[in-house]
């Protein structure tokens, strides 16, 4: 009973940043019908970005909390600007295109970020430094920290405020027009370029946030720690229903714990010949099995209806 707490707790966790950055691909895709596969990536430079910032601000003396704080406003700053500048760059200019250029580069994004990010920071791993005590508790048997109760307490929070920025203000009902028919919300004064572009640096804070929780957590960053968070993330809004916001909340929470339940068993259920190092297939197995079975996901796909 205690490991399976245990793996609830970590699933929990994990299956919020899955989430946060599922929310990126799927409010993309809900708007252009484009997977924008470098995602993960600028999940990636959030956290290099925070960790630089970090070490700069703790060297200056400043109190940790603030120093945590202004490094998260950092790296959202970066990874907006990032987004807007990925969307107005890469995307913009395809996105009339055949579906397969705007995919391929997506694909070729994601290389460019990756070793830029090599050419600034380096090949090898950093230490994430916390600037305070990461209290342990316990519950029922189980060990959650202080880090992993803020971080799913951040995720509800940031999930809860998208949703009501998309149904509760001019720019989500803007966003919603142009996700069901982007010529009608033209013809209605709605500027497609502009909310396309808030799109893409909404989720890019998000992605910001999810860089820095996932540093926290596990104390390191490096370069390519983007390319399998993305996909499993993919992964989550598949699984819940890509372009659906709340699929991808479900998704990333479910990939989570599906994920952490299966690391936490696949030796006993394999008789030792597995470890939990290969929890990375369940996520993989996962995204068969939604392709085969329900291509549309748990709560359906939503397809912007293109005039």
């Amino acid at each position: 009973m205690d490991i399976f707490l245990q793996q609830l707790i970590n699933g929990l966790v994990q299956g919020s940043v899955y989430a946060l950055v599922a929310l990126g691909y799927t409010m993309v895709y809900g708007i252009l019908g484009l997977i924008n596969f470098a995602h993960g990536e600028v999940v990636m430079v959030g956290a290099m970005v925070a960790l630089t910032a970090l070490q700069a601000l703790l060297a200056a003396a400043f109190a940790p909390v603030l120093a945590v704080l202004f490094s998260l406003m950092l790296a959202v700053a970066a990874c907006m600007a990032l987004g807007y500048g990925i969307e107005r760059i890469a995307y913009r200019p395809l996105r009339n295109a055949p579906r397969l250029a705007p995919l391929i580069t997506a694909i070729g994004v994601s290389i460019v970020l990756q070793n830029l990010a090599m050419m600034i920071w380096g090949r090898e791993y950093h230490a994430f430094p916390l600037p305070f005590n990461n209290g342990l508790h316990e519950m029922g048997g189980a060990i959650i920290t202080d880090v992993q109760i803020v971080i799913v307490l951040v995720a509800l929070v940031m999930m809860a405020g998208l949703m009501g920025v998309v149904h509760r203000t001019r720019m989500g009902r803007a966003m919603r027009a142009v996700a069901e028919n982007p010529s009608a919300a033209a013809l209605m004064g709605v500027d497609i370029n502009r909310v396309i572009s808030a799109t893409f640096m909404l989720g890019s804070a998000l992605a910001a946030v999810a860089g820095l929780m996932v540093s926290a957590n596990y104390g390191i960053v490096h370069y390519y720690m983007g390319f399998m968070l993305g996909l499993k993330a993919f992964t989550a809004a598949v699984l819940g229903g890509i372009g659906n916001l709340r699929g991808a909340m479900l998704g990333g929470v479910l990939l989570g714990l599906i994920e952490s339940l299966g690391a936490g068993y696949i030796g006993d259920l394999s008789g030792g010949f597995l470890g939990s190092h290969y929890q990375d297939v369940f996520a993989f197995f996962v995204l068969i099995a939604v392709l085969v079975l329900r291509p549309s996901g748990l709560l359906g796909e939503r397809v912007a209806e293109r005039a």
